[in-house]
């Protein structure tokens, strides 16, 4: 990347990650209207920690419903002011479309990533990825982030290595934390 981008990013998922997923059958879907929307415990905490690293948090999400037809883009954008303004996170990229698509945003392709690296000046070496599913990891993986995988143990495709396993958001900002801290020392 450029001399220009000076920030590093915490690239995070949303559905599984900042707010809960709904399960049906075993599998996470996104919440279909605002008032489904639950933020996931330690969600506040884990982004203020973040930030304290120096990371800007960046939502990259995939919302194929609405190339689906079962979610409008209006109300994606809803859920994303609401998350906003509970959480503290000023940069939400989507994609709407699905496989059939064959889009290069549409996780796992780092497309969001890299467009979020040329509009915020992100310095992507220095930068992170946390989700919950194989194709953030690979997405951030593409991109050259170290991964943080949030392992639900859903039934499907597992990320490859390397990536760090955590249990959630606080976990994988508290790895985080300790690792700025040990650079420090150094």
């Amino acid at each position: 990347m450029s001399s220009l981008n000076i920030y590093k990013a915490a690239f995070l998922d949303r559905d599984g990650v900042i707010n809960r997923s709904q399960l049906v059958d075993g599998v996470p879907k996104p919440p279909k209207s605002l008032s489904e929307v639950e933020i996931l415990d330690g969600v506040i905490e884990s982004i203020q920690l973040l930030k304290r690293c120096g990371y800007i948090p960046v939502v990259i999400t995939n919302q194929p419903d609405v190339a689906r037809g079962q979610a409008q883009e209006k109300d994606i954008n809803t859920i994303h002011s609401y998350i906003s303004s509970v959480v503290r996170i000023d940069h939400f990229y989507s994609c709407f479309h699905d496989d059939s698509d064959k889009c290069g945003c549409r996780k796992p392709a780092p497309g969001l990533i890299y467009k979020a690296v040329e509009e915020l000046q992100i310095d992507l070496s220095n930068s992170i990825l946390i989700g919950d599913r194989w194709r953030d990891i690979q997405a951030g993986q593409t991109a050259g982030c170290k991964s943080y995988f949030i392992d639900y143990s859903y039934p499907e495709k597992q990320p490859e290595n390397p990536f760090i396993r955590v249990s959630s958001l606080l976990e994988a900002a508290q790895l985080v934390l300790r690792n700025e801290n040990e650079k420090r020392k150094r």
